[in-house]
């Protein structure tokens, strides 16, 4: 039982069994006394009890707590972390228990679990890349029938699961660190563990690998295949970036890792030996061009950004400036171009949660930042001994619509192309231009579980004329979660 409880009952029944003993009035009154004694004490003990809690409380109202630290033991309510670009609703508030010993002074840190499970359903009326059956991405569609097999292909996937930790210490310091099951590059068709994000900012300064600060996340659909808009800028990369606040408003200045896209075009199966300036050694090395010549980065991509915020939505200009060099294995010559892009894109408010999404992008060389297709420089000529590099022009185009029905019900429908200008030395079975259409139904019966339906339809163009289109269906199944946050002490 509760001690404050037991207390009083002890001091009573203590009285009764003093007034049954007493047989003279002076026995009598040395007991009552007692008694007086026993009950001020008690009192006495209570109101301390009182005053330390009244003082308690007047401290957590003051907000004193973030000066002097939880106390060991203390349950504390700790506020959900808001999730960015439009996650779902937070879960309600949890509780954590301070770790720290009592009375040590330190900043709030925060960490919050988050991500969701989701399971793709897929029928593919066509054929694309095995190793990308689970998206359609546009550059996978063959041009020439039965490239991959007969028409028709069925799956089930669950590589759009992610999952991440994200959080910070006080108002200055953030980190976020976030994964997902799908493979790309050497990983590419496999159901694997992959970074998505790895950034920690302190006050206006970030670094790592996040959204670059080229595109534009927030203009992406909402839409259910993996890949999306292929004529979109989308592009993790990784980076240092500076972000000066202008109020609601935002301009930010970037440097990002360099990876050209190079391709050596028709002449990928030409012998090192019938290259220009060939090494002296060339014969003793059995190479071809593809192999001969790569990428040469050693200035990082400049990139600068402004974005107005209001209630009509937001629009946002960013532009790049790049250095696209490379190099030749076997005689050690090197060159480069200059790349640069301009891309605008907004989000407009329209009716009720209704929102236009909008990009136009155009540059020279910006191909590594674009979401499928993407080409920075290809050779210029068909003549090898006249071939030089050419920064390749780049048309990129974006719009989508997302209707809400209601709470329960949306809808997103939209288009999206991407046209490369074609380089004389390019190959004939090089990509040239895609396009892709997306339309879809989908449901949200509870709190962070989303059902949905979605059609689309791609199509990819090579150099040489040659077109291939792919229609599928996709139905999903997906389940955010999210901890909370936790809070520790550092």
């Amino acid at each position: 039982m509760n001690k404050r409880i037991l207390l009083p009952a002890a001091v009573l029944c203590a009285s009764f069994m003093l007034n049954a003993e007493a047989a003279t009035d002076a026995e009598r009154i040395s007991a009552l006394e007692a008694q007086l004694r026993q009950q001020k004490a008690a009192m006495e003990q209570q109101q301390r009890l009182l005053e330390s809690v009244e003082a308690e409380l007047k401290r957590l109202k003051a907000g004193e707590d973030a000066q002097q630290g939880p106390q060991v033991g203390q349950e504390i309510p700790v506020p959900p972390m808001q999730e960015p670009f439009g996650s779902p609703a937070e879960p309600e508030p949890a509780v954590a228990r301070a770790t720290e010993p009592a009375g040590k002074a330190t900043e709030n840190f925060t960490a919050d679990i988050y991500g969701f499970a989701m399971a793709d359903a897929i029928y593919d009326f066509k054929r694309v890349d095995p190793d990308w059956a689970d998206t359609l991405r546009i550059t996978t569609i063959p041009t020439q029938g039965g490239a991959y097999g007969n028409n028709g292909d069925f799956l089930f996937s669950v590589r759009q699961s992610r999952l991440g930790i994200k959080g910070g210490y006080g108002d200055d310091i953030t980190y976020i660190l976030e994964g997902e099951l799908f493979g790309v590059g050497s990983d590419e068709g496999q159901t694997t563990l992959r970074v998505r994000h790895a950034w920690a900012t302190y006050k206006n300064f970030g670094m790592g690998q996040y959204w670059s600060g080229f595109m534009d996340i927030d203009i992406f659909p909402n839409t259910i295949d993996y890949w999306g808009p292929v004529g979109m800028v989308f592009y993790r990369n990784k980076q240092a970036r500076y972000t000066f606040p202008m109020g609601e408003d935002e301009f930010s200045i970037s440097l990002e890792n360099p990876d050209t896209a190079l391709s050596v075009g028709e002449f990928r199966d030409t012998g090192n030996c019938d290259l220009p300036n060939p090494a002296p050694d060339c014969e003793s090395v059995d190479s071809t061009a593809e192999e001969v010549f790569q990428a040469y980065n050693d200035i990082p991509d400049l990139v600068g950004r402004y974005r107005d915020n209001g209630d009509f939505g937001h629009y946002q200009v960013a532009g790049i400036v790049r250095k696209l060099g490379y190099e030749r294995l076997d005689n050690g010559n090197k060159d480069y171009e200059i790349g640069w892009g301009v891309n605008t894109s907004a989000g407009l408010k329209t009716w009720g949660s209704d929102v236009l999404k909008l990009q136009l992008v155009y540059g020279e060389g910006i191909g590594n930042y674009m979401n499928d297709g993407g080409l920075d420089i290809a050779p210029d000529s068909a003549n090898i001994l006249r071939a030089g590099a050419e920064a390749v022009p780049t048309l990129g185009i974006s719009t989508y619509y997302d209707h809400f029905w209601n709470e329960q019900w949306s809808s997103s429908v939209g288009w999206s192309l991407i046209d490369l200008d074609t380089t004389d030395g390019q190959a004939q079975t090089e990509f040239q231009k895609g396009q892709i259409a997306q339309i879809n139904l989908l449901h949200y019966p509870a709190k962070n579980v989303m059902l949905g339906t979605e059609f689309i339809w791609g199509q990819r163009e090579d150099v040489s004329g040659n077109i291939g289109s792919d229609y599928r269906v996709q139905f999903s199944l997906k389940v955010n979660f999210d901890t909370g946050d936790l809070v520790r002490g550092d």
